[in-house]
């Protein structure tokens, strides 16, 4: 009965949380950072390339505190590579239609400058403590590049409740997994889940950056060579996919089997909603974890932003996608991670899809659990100081076991909207605020001058105010 009532109220609160001046404020701010860079992360995804991957240096070593640039991208993308990739899309389109990945699709691609924009501003405002400890993100470019404490508490709180929801909707969805392909408790699982991660993170950033870049491209790699496969083996149907996301963008989509229908506002809130939950553009948290990196300019950190959505959003999310799409399995009525199983396994063999999915979902989910407690421990050390984090970081892992029975995947991923709304406001008015400075400081990375990696850092802030 407590779960019930608690899904209940989420319930009631996501309806007003995410009305269309919700989308129309978090689409507004993408459209402005894009028109006022002159499209630059379509136009310049080359040089954008060239200065993340292309400047990629393994066995490059951080300083005492930090991670190298690559562990940092790889922690973000730990967590924003995840349950949101397959099952949230999965979510999405058996919710929103086949129109959800196209709005997924367009925030993604105004989301790479967003993103770029909070990484750059959180390296630039981070904190580095005299142990060479690294903090850095919303709470801090608002408090210290804005002086609104109440709006840097107020993100705080929403990272908190977005980071235990994310880390509960991680467990979950493995949990599901494997209950569906080996019939295993979901209970058992993730209070597996609850023990590897917290091994994991009482070793610190610096063993959560190892975890991450070892584990990141391994099994981004094997879901993109499973989904390959699926892709060429339905490649006829490449044009029908696309007419079905365009069509149903702009017009309703019609029930068929077990799919109820999806009117075009639901396709807009559930593509827009899981889009950024997906690839974090604009929510406020992968600029913590890139804040941590040991970097020569903000904005060179900052470009791995726009490389993480194209990843995560173009091509993994593109790729759960079509796969649903591609073998109509939509119309099966299953959700969640269950109809991403069921798409591969129209290709595979039953046994195979679900080692497959079963790999990706566990990987994936786990290393987004791991990375998540780095923004968990940065928002409770702002809060209520770092002492407090020695007995709250034992609450992080409790609501994964809580509520892996709960069966209805669509009502639980109804948190998944709360947190990201909760993130994403007080972020975006910052980034909005602060857009003359990050401004600044592209284009004295971009045009040359590099004024950044001479100057003082305080006199650098006052550059760039």
């Amino acid at each position: 009965m407590l779960v019930e009532s608690i899904l209940t109220l989420a319930e009631r609160i996501d309806a007003v949380l995410w009305g269309p001046w919700t989308m129309f404020f978090i689409a507004g701010v993408s459209i402005y950072l894009t028109s006022r860079s002159g499209l630059f992360q379509v136009r310049s995804f080359a040089y954008i390339l060239r200065n993340t991957l292309g400047k990629l240096r393994f066995g490059t070593r951080a300083r005492a505190g930090q991670m190298t640039p690559f562990q940092a991208t790889s922690t973000a993308l730990a967590s924003t590579v995840g349950t949101g990739n397959i099952a949230g899309v999965a979510t999405a389109l058996s919710v929103g239609g086949p129109g959800a990945i196209f709005w997924m699709w367009a925030l993604a691609i105004l989301g790479m400058m967003t993103k770029t924009a909070e990484i750059t501003l959180a390296v630039h405002y981070r904190d580095v403590r005299p142990t060479g400890h690294t903090l850095g993100g919303p709470m801090y470019y608002i408090e210290k590049g804005l002086g609104w404490s109440f709006l840097a508490k107020l993100f705080s709180v929403g990272i908190l409740v977005n980071s235990i929801v994310a880390a509960t909707l991680q467990s979950h969805t493995v949990g599901r997994a494997f209950l569906s392909t080996y019939d295993i408790n979901p209970f058992v699982v993730t209070g597996l889940m609850a023990v590897v991660t917290a091994i994991v993170v009482i070793g610190g950033v610096k063993r959560i950056g190892r975890f991450s870049e070892a584990l990141v491209p391994l099994m981004s790699a094997v879901f993109i060579f499973a989904g390959l496969i699926v892709f060429f083996a339905n490649a006829e149907r490449i044009p029908e996919v696309f007419g079905l996301i365009f069509h149903h963008a702009f017009a309703p989509a019609p029930a068929v089997g077990g799919f109820a229908g999806a009117s075009v506002s639901a396709a807009i809130r559930d593509g827009m909603s899981r889009g950024m939950l997906s690839n974090e553009a604009g929510l406020g948290t992968a600029p913590i974890a890139h804040a941590t990196a040991t970097t020569e300019h903000p904005f060179q950190q900052g470009m791995w932003g726009a490389f993480e959505v194209a990843i995560d959003t173009l091509v993994l999310c593109t790729i759960s996608a079509f796969a649903v799409l591609s073998t109509g399995v939509l119309s099966s009525g299953e959700s969640g991670i269950e109809l991403v199983i069921a798409a591969f396994a129209t290709v595979f063999p039953e046994s195979v899809a679900g080692g497959v999915l079963s790999f990706a979902i566990l990987t994936f989910c786990l290393t987004t659990q791991i990375a998540f407690f780095i923004y968990f421990s940065t928002a409770v050390s702002n809060l209520v100081g770092e002492r407090a984090l020695r007995v709250l970081r034992f609450g992080y892992l409790i609501p994964g076991v809580l509520f892996a029975g709960v069966a209805d995947v669509d009502r639980l991923w109804v948190f998944a909207n709360l947190a990201v709304g909760s993130c994403a406001i007080p972020n975006l008015i910052a980034v909005l605020a602060l857009s003359g400075a990050f401004f600044t400081l592209m284009r004295d990375y971009v045009g040359g001058e590099n004024r950044y990696a001479t100057a003082v850092v305080d006199v650098t802030r006052e550059y760039v105010k």
